[in-house]
């Protein structure tokens, strides 16, 4: 019994080093495309956009990346802690520029929610348009 909740967990703690590794690979290739496009834009957004593309063209499984994904998402507090930390070292800077920070994200806040609110109205003007066209082809192929 011993030796197969050793195995059990072995084959557990491998599955994890394997998908980390999927999502490493994917880093490292937006890595790569900023490093030889010298856009601007930050190599984790970019290997995050093309292990999306993977996903939705079948190339990565979600088994692949599953796990890990929820044990990242799960503990994603950890992450913000150095940038609290970072925050605590600037507060002479945010005590000086406080009314510039806080019109800065009352503004983007506003832009956000106005711009969510519009693509979601237009994205559901478009589904009901497609499925009233998907209904009136299903009547009109049934009267035939």
């Amino acid at each position: 019994m011993r030796n197969v909740r050793g195995s059990l967990f072995i084959c557990v703690i491998m599955n994890m080093i394997v998908q980390c590794g999927v999502l490493f690979i994917f880093l490292a290739l937006g890595e790569l495309i900023v490093w030889l496009s010298g856009i601007t834009v930050p190599s984790s957004i970019i290997g995050m956009l093309l292990l999306t593309f993977a996903l939705k063209l079948g190339v990565v499984r979600l088994a692949h990346v599953e796990k890990m994904a929820d044990f990242l998402v799960h503990n994603l507090g950890f992450f913000f802690v150095p940038a609290g930390v970072g925050l605590i070292s600037c507060l002479d800077l945010l005590a000086a520029e406080w009314l510039p920070i806080t019109g800065a994200a009352v503004a983007s806040t506003a832009v956000i929610m106005v711009v969510t609110g519009h693509v979601h109205q237009f994205v559901r003007r478009y589904m009901r348009n497609m499925a009233r066209r998907h209904a009136s082809t299903s009547n009109t192929q049934t009267s035939d």
